[in-house]
């Protein structure tokens, strides 16, 4: 049976000192982002079992935003896989934690859009 990889095995392989590893695993003192991805890639390439825990902890981390968006035909093929392409390139961000939400106008009629939008205006960081 093959030996498990230990926190210096991670360690060395990240190249990074056996405390900085706790730091990362354990949510303690502020470790660089770009730290803590190697740490987690290397935790991921050795199959350190706590690589899900790191991964867990550097997505916690990361700021949430509500994101708006504002498509036309909710019936139209295009438009519907559009939106769920959206949607799971929101959620998986690398750089934050966040949740697409997106309407449907069904009329380019500028009063709808204007309405439309600034619902989504009121509950988004930003909106397209």
């Amino acid at each position: 049976m093959a030996k498990r990889p230990t926190i210096t095995d991670l360690a060395r392989i990240s190249g990074v000192s056996v405390a900085t590893v706790d730091r990362v695993l354990n949510n303690r003192l502020p470790v660089r982002e770009e730290t803590a991805r190697r740490v987690y890639e290397a935790a991921t390439s050795i199959g350190y079992h706590a690589a899900g825990l790191i991964k867990q902890r550097m997505r916690h981390e990361l700021p949430e935003y509500r994101l708006g968006f504002l498509l036309l035909r909710r019936e139209d093929v295009f438009y519907s896989e559009f939106a769920r392409e959206l949607e799971l390139a929101v959620s998986q961000s690398p750089r934050f934690r966040g949740v697409a939400t997106i309407d449907f106008a069904a009329s380019l009629a500028p009063d709808e859009i204007v309405e439309r939008m600034r619902k989504l205006a009121a509950k988004s960081r930003a909106v397209a």
